[in-house]
């Protein structure tokens, strides 16, 4: 069964993960994605354990349901042979800062002339039309200046990043969304266009969801920040064995809980009798939750809770995630034979369709594993292809 995405066919000169992941989820989904790496490959494929030299972990969490051919585009013949898979391609994306783009040739204009069709998307770290346009940014840095860092304040003491690459991540998102928008657009308008996709605004936008709060309003009626979540005591809380979380968060979960509990008096202190009160008193209620929540084991709130309403929940590890029922019982975890990787674990496309199901079509290529391959698709005769492998403008794994 063919995916969502069937017959979409993007070119993907990204690398590291904010443009490799957001394109290995297209792929998921269908797309025919051309990976097109530097000669010397993309710089995660050096990043973490391998069996083979340019097949690390990092690289292979990123980059399946792609095809790899490796293109120089500081040849002419590279650029060229880039321009050529233009003509008949749907998108092209690409992380270049918009002077490494010009100098690449790269721009928009360049492509819309030989493809008025194709959606053109550039993701980096900030709005080029801004002073910050023109600046190098990765997922600290992002995290650091999207206020995100600073969040951590309340539990760290000092700013803190998260323990997960959650810029890069939040707008590979944003990259997705953003593409399939486009492409929509184009099948209504026949016309393609230049996407920019901004790690610096897409976090902010992130961040401010919840904590614009009371700068919401001009003039404000309160400080930015969701009291709620920018609390100390907002954390799993130490149970009889180990940690839990619990958080009775509607009015309904609320007295559902304290019946539980065996007390019922609690619906009725005047601290908790509602959500907006509960959350005036949000130092009291956390308190109130962990006091309560020590006083039962794991395997026991879970036993009293398991038919409740009540969100409630285990404090996994990363071990614990692989061996997890939920993921078990909806087959999460897919374990293929990669041709030369051996054995590998990977987690399964997250959407489920009923009519176009996604599937992993393609494991992770080598670098150029498919140079010769799409080339000669592209039209390229095998005395062109030799010149560019003996020039370096292109390489075969």
């Amino acid at each position: 069964m063919a995916g969502p995405l069937d017959g979409v066919r993007i070119l993907d000169c990204t690398t590291v993960v904010l443009g490799p992941w957001a394109a290995q989820q297209l792929g998921d989904l269908g797309a025919d994605v051309i990976k097109i790496e530097p000669p010397e490959g993309d710089t995660t494929r050096q990043l973490g354990p391998a069996r083979n030299p340019g097949m690390a972990a990092f690289y292979l969490g990123c980059n399946r349901s792609k095809r790899s051919i490796v293109l120089d585009l500081k040849q002419d013949a590279g650029r060229n042979a880039l321009l050529k898979l233009a003509e008949t391609a749907d998108v092209l994306m690409h992380n270049y800062r918009p002077e490494p783009a010009k100098r690449l040739g790269v721009e928009y204009e360049v492509f819309e002339k030989i493809n008025p069709r194709l959606v053109y998307l550039a993701t980096y770290g900030y709005r080029a039309a801004g002073p910050m346009g023109a600046k190098a940014a990765y997922d600290d840095i992002i995290q650091a200046g999207s206020g995100l860092a600073a969040l951590q304040t309340v539990v760290a003491g000092q700013p803190r990043f998260l323990p997960t690459i959650v810029a890069d991540k939040t707008s590979s998102n944003g990259v997705v969304s953003a593409l399939l928008a486009a492409l929509f657009a184009r099948e209504r308008t026949g016309k393609g266009q230049a996407v920019e996709v901004p790690m610096y605004e897409t976090l902010v936008s992130f961040v401010m969801v919840e904590h614009l709060y009371g700068e919401t309003f001009d003039p404000a009626l309160d400080t930015a920040g969701y009291k709620r979540v920018l609390n100390k005591e907002r954390r799993p809380y130490p149970s009889k064995d180990g940690f839990f979380a619990l958080l009775p968060y509607t009015d309904g979960h609320w007295k559902e809980f304290c019946i539980l509990i065996g007390r019922p008096e609690l619906a009725q202190d005047p601290r908790f009798t509602s959500l907006a009160i509960r959350l005036k008193n949000v130092e009291a209620y956390y308190a109130t939750l962990a006091e309560i929540c020590a006083t039962r084991t794991n395997a026991e709130w879970v036993e009293l809770l398991k038919n409740s309403n009540v969100p409630h929940g285990p404090v996994n590890t990363l071990e614990d995630l692989l061996v997890d029922p939920q993921l078990q019982a909806t087959e999460f975890w897919k374990e293929v034979d990669h041709p030369t990787e051996g054995r590998l674990r990977m987690p399964d496309v997250a959407p489920r369709f009923s009519k176009t199901k996604p599937e992993i079509t393609r494991l992770q290529p080598r670098l150029g594993e498919h140079s010769i391959e799409v080339l000669g698709e592209a039209g390229f005769t095998q005395a062109e292809i030799d010149a560019m492998l003996k020039s370096g403008a292109t390489k075969a794994a």
